[in-house]
């Protein structure tokens, strides 16, 4: 889980403008504070996702008493990005896997109807210490 800091900038036209001082190009908008907020929680997950993609290290975040307001109305605050809960919810194409077991062992687990599938995703979700 990544936690940044981002401004909530003030419009004179009516919403706010979102930014993060740590993560170039991460920007979004909403018309209330609580819009804001979960634009804000959505374009830092999918930005540090994209960055997981391309092997990109993810930058600490300011320390919030050191981060510069531009206008005395701005909120500086933070927010948190779960980039795994994300990719689980909305990352679930399923990917083809060709593996090698015995075949005693596949005869009884066919006489079982086990799902293969169901068995190795469990697996791995228990091996990876995945909750």
């Amino acid at each position: 889980m990544f936690i940044q800091l981002f401004f909530m900038l003030n419009q004179p036209e009516g919403g706010y403008t979102i930014s993060f001082p740590d993560i170039e190009g991460c920007l979004s908008q909403g018309e209330t504070i609580q819009e804001c907020c979960e634009m804000a929680e959505d374009a830092l997950t999918l930005m540090l996702w994209d960055m997981e993609e391309n092997h990109i290290s993810a930058p600490s975040p300011t320390p919030i008493n050191e981060v510069h307001k531009e206008n005395k109305d701005d909120i500086v605050t933070l927010v948190k990005a779960d980039t795994l809960a994300y990719r689980r919810k909305y990352d679930t194409k399923a990917i083809k896997k060709t593996l090698s077991i015995p075949q005693w062992l596949d005869m009884k687990a066919q006489e079982k109807g086990v799902n293969f599938s169901n068995v190795l995703q469990q697996a791995l979700i228990k091996e990876l210490n995945i909750r």
